[in-house]
């Protein structure tokens, strides 16, 4: 039989090194070697999602993997994948690190420098055992047979943000869809989970912190499982015990969850510790919520930054929700996205703080109004992000269909949401719409004004030359002043139009006046009840001897 190898070896030359010995290996074929956890991780979960035959039946994994500690990453992949055999590779091969990699759930080590016999026994070895457990155990109940849930954090920019209304919101949004859901709360001082669901439980996540090996019965006895059907895993009633939880503790915790459940939220809160930097960096998708403001948006700043020094997560693999958004802010998500480097989720939740505030206070989040606003784009962003199935994937899958009540409010929450938007931005042009038009009907009664004007001046200017050439002849100057005033003058401005000239003395100067009605926006209709003037003047002239 063919053995399948997997190395996961991070120094070139290493990996070179082991790759040489396997290859010697009767009945081997080794894989290209994993360079960090990350992609050891993604490769087995790839793998798994084909088929459960095509996973790899040992697993090597050398001392200085990162970033994931050696014995932590070997933990993660037992967890994950039971039916997988790990051998850690080390040069320490005292009995204290054989104990902990055995606690770990690796099958063997080996020392280092490499020997091609020892090589040979540990891969048979857990070959062996691997072959053992696909044949007997690969359907039983706690051997999970998938790639492993999906993990999704959610992490305050400062206090207040709302993190752990969208980490119960994420949670119920992915329950209602039929998805099996475990919902942690790592916010260790000030966890709000419990109170936002009215659940008194004296479990919490410390009880698993003194714990090294997560049984599924050890994990269970732990979880509080809610009315709404989640899996909650609280923060301590006691702020001072969050200490006890450690890095350690959060991947055991947070790997042991990923195999059991599809999904598992994990509300962060907002102050960085070991633990839940360890969640953020096990997650598949870590979200940053933040509102509009300044403040807040310099916060998730220095969050990124924070997470990129440390290595945790970089910029452009964090998601951010803007949470509490308006049209009219200042701060528009495009303005977020370039400040902090991450992208923005499509789904902003509105300021509709009344909405929540019922529920909130009565401590049941999950009885918010379906036709609430911030639920339906929280719903929508649990779309967005592939937490709930559509009817025709829970046909297949565990948990059946959807929930006719509240499972449409999945996927389809983000076209419920789509619509909303369009609602508003049709009452927003609806209600602008008298002031548009009151600007318009202003402009235009602004126009026939000016051009009333410019039409008396004008017909002032002929009729005043046409009544001193008059004068002069010895004619009528009166008549011709009128009579060349209105020819001048637009027909519909005629009505009404009075004209005056005013004969002058030899050398002097024949002036004359027009008078215009102003019309009130169609001319010839009714008109305004003042008049336009327009003067004008013209030098006499001799009349001939």
């Amino acid at each position: 039989m063919t053995t399948r190898i997997l190395p996961a070896v991070g120094d070139p030359d290493a990996a070179r090194a082991v790759i040489t010995l396997l290859s010697q290996l009767p009945d081997a074929e080794p894989a290209s070697p994993a360079p960090d956890s990350t992609s050891l991780l993604d490769t087995l979960s790839r793998l798994a999602g084909e088929s459960l035959d095509e996973l790899p039946e040992v697993v090597l994994v050398h001392e200085r993997i990162g970033p994931v500690p050696a014995l932590e990453l070997i933990r993660e992949v037992a967890l994950r994948f039971p039916a997988v055999g790990v051998v850690l590779i080390s040069a320490d091969t005292s009995p204290q690190v054989f104990t902990a990699a055995m606690d770990s759930g690796a099958r063997g080590m080996i020392g280092l420098p490499l020997g091609y016999e020892e090589l040979a026994a540990r891969v048979h070895n857990a070959a062996s055992w691997s072959v053992g457990v696909r044949r007997h155990l690969g359907a039983g109940p706690d051997v999970f047979s998938g790639p492993g849930g999906t993990v999704v954090t959610v992490t305050g920019a400062k206090g207040g943000m709302g993190a752990t209304l969208t980490s119960v919101q994420l949670a119920l949004a992915a329950r209602a869809s039929g998805r099996s859901v475990a919902l942690v709360d790592l916010d260790l001082q000030s966890g709000d989970v419990a109170s936002y669901l009215d659940v008194q439980f004296r479990r919490s996540i410390v009880d698993l912190a003194g714990i090294s090996d997560i049984s599924p019965r050890v994990l269970q006895d732990a979880l509080y499982t809610h009315a709404t059907g989640i899996a909650l895993l609280l923060a301590p009633a006691e702020g001072e015990r969050g200490e006890e939880v450690s890095d350690r503790v959060a991947r055991q915790v947070v790997s042991a969850l990923r195999s059991r459940y599809e999904v598992v939220v994990v509300d962060c809160g907002t102050q960085m510790n070991s633990a839940n930097a360890a969640a953020v960096e096990m997650a598949d998708q870590a979200l940053l919520v933040v509102t509009p403001d300044v403040v807040a948006v310099r916060a998730a700043k220095r969050m990124v930054r924070l997470w990129e020094r440390l290595q945790i997560r970089k910029a452009e693999e964090t998601t951010t929700v803007v949470n509490r958004h308006t049209r009219n802010a200042e701060i528009q998500p495009s303005l977020v996205e370039r400040i902090t480097g991450t992208k923005v989720a499509r789904s902003s939740v509105p300021s509709h703080y009344k909405e929540l505030q019922s529920a909130a206070d009565a401590g049941r989040l999950q009885d918010l109004d379906s036709r609430s606003t911030v639920k339906q784009a929280l719903w929508a962003l649990a779309g967005e992000l592939g937490l709930v199935k559509s009817a025709e994937t829970g046909k297949g899958g565990h948990g059946g269909r959807m929930r006719s009540d509240r499972g449409s409010v999945g996927l389809r929450g983000l076209r419920a949401r789509t619509k909303s938007d369009k609602g508003a931005l049709t009452v927003e042009l609806a209600g602008m719409a008298p002031l548009i038009l009151f600007v318009l009907v202003l402009l235009w009664q602004c126009v026939l004004w000016g051009f009333t004007f410019t039409q008396a001046g004008n017909a002032a200017d002929e009729g005043a030359r046409a009544a001193a050439a008059a004068y002069a002849s010895g004619g009528d100057g009166q008549a011709a002043c009128q009579q060349a005033a209105l020819r001048n003058v637009a027909t519909s401005w005629r009505a009404g139009a009075d004209v005056g000239c005013q004969p002058a003395p030899a050398g002097g100067v024949v002036t004359s006046t027009v008078k215009l009605r102003t019309p009130m926006l169609f001319p010839g209709a009714v008109n305004l009840p003042w008049d336009v003037t327009g003067n004008g003047g013209a030098a006499s002239e001799e009349a001939p001897q």
